[in-house]
């Protein structure tokens, strides 16, 4: 049996007649950059994310730059993150002419250490950007009493927590503003790349709004130099004909997660994803830990299953910032997790035949290195 890491295949067949009406729609119309289906989307996905903004973006990166240029972060600045993420985290840092710090990660849920935060905080920090890793939000509201207590700004990385929740309020809406990735594998994906800001902060929303498109708000009246980071009309399509499901998939992919931990449970060394108090995990990844990964993750591969690391070599572990002088041991646990982190397939229409044959298949692994 077959079972890929990610189907984007069925989920578009099942929305199919729905999502080529919105894309036909865009073509007739001719409205590829901005326009109705654009606007159409910010305002829903703002109303369904319970916020007063959604400004859209080329990319989910761009947002996070764009987020840190509006907060008037540059040369001479430190910004925070964490150690094991994407590099968008970090190199958005360096893009804006500021250094970044690097936090290790928590060794139960891998998501910034809170307890580690505040001695990597200097008198040149000027924004700490908290990344809600694998769909499982850090603990946000300890990191946000560190940064008040020093006058910092919180900007989220949410580009893998979708309407994740901590003590039942979701990600992005603790800090100044929250950025979301639209990549075609995230929770909620376009057919290509698609990103979003949200905010509550009406001044921050409009400047945010005005650097994206170039400095202005309408054309040729320029009042800042800007970028060009706009969300195309297909994208949007896309976006706004899934909006209406993806808190269906989420309970799905919450109860895919608990099969798999059912399932997992007491096989070989394998650590299944560790749940924060009152918080919800979206699931975007399910990151298993095992010191045997590379021959497991070979097995599953000869068995037809799909699977990914993420990730397999920690941001300041890489050559991008050799320059900072940092080792290994300085980052303990996001480097010895480096060769034992696998993430299993997971999304909303896996099937119950496909979750079983991952798990007999990695307890078929276990018995026979178990000899």
């Amino acid at each position: 049996m077959k079972v890929p890491f990610v189907d984007l295949k069925t989920q578009y067949y099942n929305l199919k007649p729905e999502m080529d009406r919105a894309i036909f729609e865009v073509l007739e119309n001719s409205t590829f950059i901005g326009g109705k289906t654009v606007k159409d989307f910010e305002v829903a996905f703002a109303e369904l994310y319970g916020v007063k903004h959604c400004i859209s973006t080329a990319n989910g990166t761009d947002s996070l730059y764009i987020m840190m240029k509006m907060l008037g972060i540059g040369k001479g600045d430190e910004v925070i993150t964490v150690a094991n993420s994407w590099i968008s985290s970090s190199e958005t840092i360096s893009q804006t002419g500021a250094k970044p710090v690097f936090v290790d990660i928590h060794p139960e849920f891998y998501s910034l250490d809170e307890n580690k935060l505040e001695i990597a905080i200097t008198p040149n920090t000027k924004c700490i950007i908290p990344v809600h890793l694998h769909g499982q939000m850090c603990n946000i509201e300890v990191i946000m009493k560190i940064a008040d207590k020093y006058g910092i700004t919180v900007l989220e990385d949410c580009a893998q927590s979708h309407f994740s929740k901590f003590n039942e309020k979701r990600a992005g809406t603790f800090g100044l503003a929250g950025s979301f990735s639209f990549y075609p594998g995230k929770n909620l994906g376009a057919y290509g790349d698609a990103g979003c800001i949200i905010t509550n902060d009406d001044n921050f929303a409009l400047k945010c709004r005005k650097f994206a498109r170039h400095g202005a708000l309408k054309k040729h009246q320029h009042e800042m130099e800007g970028i060009n980071s706009r969300l195309d009309g297909i994208q949007a399509a896309v976006l706004i004909t899934k909006l209406p499901h993806i808190l269906d998939w989420t309970e799905k992919r919450i109860k895919v997660a608990a099969k798999y931990n059912e399932m997992l449970k007491g096989v070989g060394d394998v650590i299944t994803p560790a749940i924060r108090k009152n918080s919800q995990h979206s699931y975007h990844l399910y990151v298993i830990r095992t010191d045997k990964r590379d021959d497991l993750k070979k097995y599953l591969s000869d068995e037809g299953i799909g699977t990914a690391i993420h990730y397999p070599v920690a941001l300041p572990n890489m050559r991008a910032y050799e320059y900072l002088s940092y080792s290994r041991e300085d980052f303990p646990i996001s480097s010895n997790y480096e060769d034992k982190i696998l993430s299993l397939p997971i999304f909303p229409e896996i099937t119950l035949a496909q979750i079983e044959h991952v798990c007999s298949s990695i307890k078929s692994f276990y018995f026979k290195h178990s000899k």
